[in-house]
């Protein structure tokens, strides 16, 4: 199928090329970065052997719907979208932390309130909480993004301490996320759905800050349905999620976890083919728009070419 598993271009004033887990990243005259979503796609830290189609594209067209959805709230690196599957932007020293805001009681956060932990980055919580509850008010539960190896919780008051970020900066991006998760909570409950927690980066170029990379993606974020919350949360029974977890299910079906010695099972055409059409679902439900594949063309020659034309118009 005709998917993009990786990228060999070579643009005119490249100064970098980066490849990434799912992104291949070229610089551009150290002005400009063009993104290529590819379909590669990761689990347990494993990118597994065969691209997903239409999974790129699935990805950055949301992320590009939710950044020009929120432009009034802050401004973000994006100059262009060329492509479904391409994304040009300014380039911005990035924040050396993640703004995590959670509006529910799950995953990380669940498990160390579980593990007997009243108080996470510095936030406390309550007790009497349960896994998937909605919490009194929104926290923000930043992390640091490592160079290498894993991110890392920590408070507002040791990332201020550590000169991380300025007070003046981190008050305003506390700001921004807050602003940013009540829009995004709004669209997806338009969409039948609930946007549990979600991460956003931001970066700064010529002394402003921008939202930079994606938001609001399966990728990033954790979406309940909410058709039938409240029932499950008063049978204790697992919520109904949207996310990419359903990949993550078929691995451990299959004996795989990423662990040392573990095989990752064969990718038939119909297991590609069905994770591709889960990826189009995710696309249409989050969006509420019908999800258009581009037609025919090899489409490595379409996103070359598609790139070649915005670069010469910037």
């Amino acid at each position: 199928m005709n998917a993009i598993k990786e990228t060999h271009f070579n643009f005119t004033g490249q100064t970098n090329f980066y490849k990434g887990k799912v992104r291949d990243v070229y610089t551009i005259g150290n002005k400009y970065l063009v993104m290529v979503v590819s379909d590669r796609i990761s689990a347990f830290d494993v990118v597994l052997p065969e691209p997903i189609p239409f999974k790129g594209q699935v990805l950055n067209q949301i992320a590009a719907k939710f950044l020009k959805a929120t432009a009034d709230i802050v401004p973000n690196w994006v100059v262009s979208v060329p492509d479904p599957s391409v994304t040009i932007g300014r380039i911005c020293e990035p924040f050396k932390v993640e703004m995590v805001i959670r509006g529910y009681l799950a995953g990380h956060a669940a498990r160390e309130y579980n593990a007997g932990r009243r108080e996470i980055c510095g936030v406390s919580l309550p007790d009497g909480l349960k896994e998937n509850d909605k919490l009194p008010q929104s926290i923000i539960t930043p992390t640091t993004k490592a160079a290498v190896g894993h991110d890392e919780d920590i408070s507002k008051e040791n990332i201020l301490k550590q000169g991380i970020v300025s007070v003046e900066d981190y008050e305003q991006l506390e700001k921004f996320t807050k602003a940013l998760f009540a829009r995004g909570t709004e669209i997806a409950a338009k969409q039948g759905l609930i946007l549990v927690d979600t991460k956003y980066e931001f970066g700064k170029a010529d002394g402003k800050i921008y939202l930079i990379d994606e938001i609001h993606t399966p990728d990033s974020s954790r979406y309940f349905y909410s058709e039938g919350y409240a029932e499950r949360q008063a049978k204790n029974e697992p919520q109904k999620q949207l996310s990419k977890e359903f990949v993550r299910q078929w691995l451990i079906e299959n004996n795989f976890q990423g662990k040392d010695g573990q095989v990752i099972p064969v990718m038939t055409p119909e297991i590609v083919q069905s994770i591709s059409e889960r990826y189009i679902e995710l696309y249409e439900q989050i969006t509420g728009e019908s999800f258009i594949k581009p037609e025919g063309e090899n489409v490595l020659n379409r996103v070359e070419s598609a790139i070649k034309k915005a670069l010469a118009a910037l």
